[in-house]
């Protein structure tokens, strides 16, 4: 077991994904957002699904100082204002960058370009106390929500940390049909999120929820 883990951004439908498929494999995770009736409704909502007690919700500054491995899933436009708040909360912890920096157009996504070369690269320069890592990007938020659905796809994971990188991908595999697949150092954070846009506008041409696997390994 990985210990608490928290999720910032856990109001969201791949944050609450990511809650609920951690709680099913047995973790205890706690919910975090700006609003902590917000943070409270979405654990809730889980209760249903995942083992009684294990998901609750509080404010994004009790997830940063009581968890162990923080998953950051927030929208990318608002990453720095939340991050610069939580950053003396965070030293030393492991982050999870979930962020993809995307905008749409007439429902097409399109990736958009981040002046450190991803939103990770980004996450580093504001929290450099902190214990990067960048995966979940490509893992379909609707299929993490079906508890009855294997969620079957590879969770490409870049840390320049490299023990903090194998105890994402080892957290990665306590989800029902992912594989953690080591993607290197942090610099290749930047392509596995812009993959991020395609994979959304294949889903919209197939109507479908497409996600990633890696042959040949």
């Amino acid at each position: 077991m990985a210990g608490v883990i928290g999720i910032i951004g856990g109001t969201g439908p791949e944050g609450k994904g990511l809650a609920l498929r951690f709680a099913l494999a047995g973790e205890r995770v706690v919910i975090g957002s700006r609003e902590e009736a917000r943070a409270r409704e979405a654990a809730a909502s889980l209760a249903s699904l995942a083992p009684h007690g294990s998901i609750r919700g509080t404010t994004n500054i009790d997830v940063a100082l009581e968890t162990d491995i923080i998953v950051i899933s927030v929208p990318y436009e608002a990453q720095k204002d939340i991050l610069h708040a939580l950053k003396d909360a965070l030293a030393g912890k492991v982050v999870v960058c979930v962020v993809a920096p995307l905008v749409f157009v007439k429902g097409w996504a399109s990736a958009v370009s981040v002046p450190e070369g991803s939103a990770a690269k980004e996450e580093q320069a504001l929290l450099p106390r902190s214990r990067i890592v960048a995966a979940f990007q490509n893992v379909s938020a609707r299929d993490l929500l079906d508890p009855a659905r294997s969620v079957e796809a590879d969770v490409i994971v870049c840390s320049d940390d490299v023990d903090a990188k194998k105890q994402v991908m080892a957290l990665a595999q306590r989800i029902p049909g992912v594989r953690g697949v080591d993607g290197g150092g942090l610099d290749n954070a930047r392509y596995v999120e812009d993959l991020t846009a395609l994979l959304l506008n294949i889903n919209r041409i197939y109507k479908a929820h497409s996600s990633i696997k890696i042959v040949g390994i």
